[in-house]
């Protein structure tokens, strides 16, 4: 947690890191390459997104897992080495692709994951970072306390994007990036990697 805690955003929720240029513009080339170099079998088709699954389906009984292609493990690599998901290491990923107006309703993303989301966002070069608990909660009451803050502001910080084709820079855009305030910016096409840790995993593993 040592190399996250910098990029805490001190006036969102304590919970909320954010990242940029998490990625290099030649790492995002290669990424979006390989997203859209995929078969077609690989995306699912939704009514206001279409996405890629990569590590294998959540389920309540356990995910088969499947082998995570090498030019994702990389990325999830240095996730899981800024201490995101604690002791455990990323195994699943979740490529989005919205197009301008498309978006999500605000959501967690439930109980099949450890509660902290972590999403590259291609694009802006960035790294959100969401529901890790607070240092000092842990400390005062090694686990528990923790826990229970973690668990706590995953079900009340909620993440979300507009169904908008541009949006207005505000004081409370906090990656505004020196943009100035009602500044308006024409949505394109975004791809994020939305990647996590499942930790019901079947032993069987999917051969493909």
């Amino acid at each position: 947690m040592e190399g996250l805690e910098k990029y805490r955003i001190e006036e969102a929720p304590d919970v909320v890191h954010y990242v940029p240029e998490f990625v290099s513009p030649a790492e995002e080339s290669r990424l979006l390459e390989h997203v859209y170099a995929a078969p077609r079998p690989r995306w699912t088709q939704l009514a206001h997104r279409r996405l890629q699954n990569w590590g294998g389906l959540p389920h309540p009984r356990g995910m088969l897992p499947e082998p995570i292609p090498q030019w994702l493990r990389l990325t999830m690599e240095r996730i899981g080495a800024l201490g995101c998901f604690g002791e455990h290491r990323p195994n699943h990923v979740l490529v989005n692709e919205y197009t301008a107006g498309q978006g999500i309703m605000p959501h967690t993303d439930g109980p099949l994951f450890t509660p902290v989301i972590t999403t590259v966002s291609l694009g802006s070069h960035a790294l959100l970072d969401l529901y890790r608990p607070r240092r000092d909660a842990q400390e005062d009451s090694p686990q528990k306390a923790g826990l229970q803050e973690e668990e706590d502001a995953y079900h009340s910080v909620l993440h979300g994007i507009e169904p908008v084709r541009e949006d207005t820079i505000t004081p409370t855009v906090y990656n505004a990036a020196g943009r100035p305030t009602g500044q308006r910016l024409v949505r394109s096409t975004r791809v994020s990697l939305t990647i996590r840790h499942v930790p019901k995993v079947l032993k069987v593993r999917l051969r493909l």
